[in-house]
């Protein structure tokens, strides 16, 4: 089956298959013209986001076992291998082992990033402590923890929820963010240097909250020749040369990703062709969502705490991050605590006015009428943690559990081949099928040439049209997975190519950014 598959499996990038060429280190001229439109941005969509997988997940798989897909990021060198090798130790360990199990390369990853954002959690704590004190910081950690978004996005593997955990961790080590930034000891500085240095590393978009924190540390510090000579270029040095060696390890060739990643996103737009937003995104939609219910607890607490700083370090990041056409909520993920501490302070408040009333009270009436703050946590849990558990659990699965499903018939030899009809990169692929066989995904690789749209663009134009001359091209597929808006157009086709449906996975209760994509399905030949 391996060798009648060749026709459809030319993206797939295996061991055995196509080697991996090695990019020019920063000599992309080309990607001035690598956007050919402005795709339409998915907005929750994208935030079931396949980066989680295909830029983290899938890596690492390949790293460790041989096999598995790279997406023209990786050809073109604008991504570092730091944040997959973290997964691939992970995987390694496993391996070793012998717990390289179904359910464990499915959910293992995810364990491990709850790892890492639980000392996110405790570091957001001390943070909050060390700026407002301890009632602050309890408060500020129950709106961490109830906050939908956090609860939602925190815990998936992307590179963003890794960068939120440092930054956190990072904060807390500059003197800058402290109430008293003299009083604070200056070895926790270059520990604060060596994290955010770390965060550029693993995501170089993240120099743009510490160039803030940098410039505001060497307003308020004393030894600024010091801080700048002997602090921030050695270790940045170090940390930018280890990252530098990695890839030059990696990518068989010297590769400055932080440039290649400037260039491509913010020199030449190239990040537009997965479609743009209006400037006020994050303003008016995007921030605002996140926070939800939060929002007038965050504006309030940022009034009245009248820490400039911190308001300044998350207006800040915002205008940046707006200036840039594609947009999309984790990119500002690290902001999002920030803004979750002021409704700490602003529940904090109120707490502090509730018990001062009941104090002062003395009526059987007055000390039975409920207090504000009770109000307050009542209406945030109503409002998050439904939204929290709907999208986290129900929303968009379909995906993940035809992966899932796809990976035991694997393992029990019941798949030869699989075609994806789907938008690329719709599903987790080798990282969770963990079995060595050929698949095809449609391609969606940015064009160098303007105007000419790619297979999955093809696809969604005329898909009896595409999947005739594909499979035309080339032999059919043990298995077909598409989303039921395809299926209604495909169905006559399959069936009378011996196709017959065997599962169907819920995904979706409503439309998204496509027609309404309610499941999932899988189709497998006939013997």
């Amino acid at each position: 089956m391996k060798d009648d598959m060749k026709g459809i499996n030319e993206t797939v990038r295996t061991k055995r298959s196509i080697p991996d060429t090695p990019p020019s280190p920063v000599s992309l001229s080309s990607w001035s013209a690598i956007f050919v439109k402005a795709k339409q941005a998915s907005q929750f969509s994208g935030e079931k986001d396949r980066d989680e997988h295909w830029q983290a997940l899938e890596v690492a798989h390949r790293i460790v076992f041989g096999y598995g897909h790279l997406t023209w990021e990786w050809r073109k060198g604008i991504r570092s291998y730091f944040h997959p090798l973290v997964f691939a130790v992970l995987y390694k360990v496993l391996a070793l082992f012998g717990l390289d199990t179904p359910w464990f390369m499915a959910h293992s990853p995810r364990l491990l990033q709850a790892l890492f954002s639980a000392v996110g959690d405790l570091y957001f704590y001390k943070l909050s402590n060390a700026i407002f004190g301890n009632s602050v910081a309890k408060w500020a950690l129950f709106s961490q923890l109830a906050n939908w978004f956090m609860f939602f996005c925190f815990n998936r593997t992307l590179s963003n929820s890794l960068e939120t955990v440092l930054t956190l961790v990072g904060l807390y080590y500059w003197p800058c963010m402290r109430a008293s930034p003299s009083k604070a000891p200056l070895v926790l500085r270059k520990w604060g240097l060596a994290i955010a240095a770390l965060a550029c590393a693993i995501r170089p978009t993240s120099a743009v909250t510490w160039v803030y924190i940098g410039l505001l540390e060497l307003a308020v510090t004393r030894d600024r020749l010091k801080f700048l000579v002997l602090e921030v270029v050695p270790i940045g040095a170090l940390v930018l040369g280890l990252s530098c060696l990695l890839d030059r390890l990696m990518y068989g060739s010297w590769v400055i990703v932080p440039l290649n990643f400037l260039k491509f996103n913010f020199l030449s737009s190239g990040g537009d062709y997965y479609g743009t937003h209006k400037w006020h995104w994050y303003f008016s939609q995007g921030f605002t969502v996140m926070l939800f219910t939060f929002l007038p607890f965050s504006i309030a607490g940022s009034i009245k705490s009248k820490c400039w700083k911190l308001s300044g370090l998350i207006a800040w990041v915002l205008i940046v991050y707006s200036v840039q056409g594609h947009k999309e909520f984790r990119f500002v993920l690290p902001m999002l605590p920030i803004a979750l501490m002021f409704s700490g302070y602003s529940l904090s408040v109120m707490a502090k006015a509730d018990s001062d009333s009941r104090r002062k009270g003395s009526s059987d009436s007055h000390m039975k009428r409920p207090s504000k703050v009770g109000f307050a946590i009542f209406f945030l849990l109503a409002t998050n943690i439904p939204m929290a558990l709907y999208m986290s659990l129900v929303h968009q699965r379909g995906t993940e559990d035809v992966m899932i499903y796809l990976s035991k018939e694997a393992q029990n030899q019941k798949v030869k081949g699989i075609l994806f009809l789907m938008p690329c990169h719709a599903t987790p692929y080798y990282s969770t099928l963990h079995y060595d066989l050929p698949m095809r995904i449609l391609d969606c690789s940015p064009s160098e040439e303007k105007g000419i749209p790619d297979e999955s663009d093809h696809f969604m134009m005329d898909p009896v049209s595409f999947v005739s001359t594909l499979m035309t091209n080339g032999s059919l597929p043990s298995h077909v997975v598409l989303f039921d808006s395809e299926e209604q157009l495909l169905r006559d086709f399959l069936i009378s190519h011996s196709f017959t449906e065997i599962r169907r996975f819920f995904h979706a209760h409503f439309k998204v950014d496509r027609d309404l994509q309610a499941s999932v399905v899988v189709y497998a030949l006939a013997n």
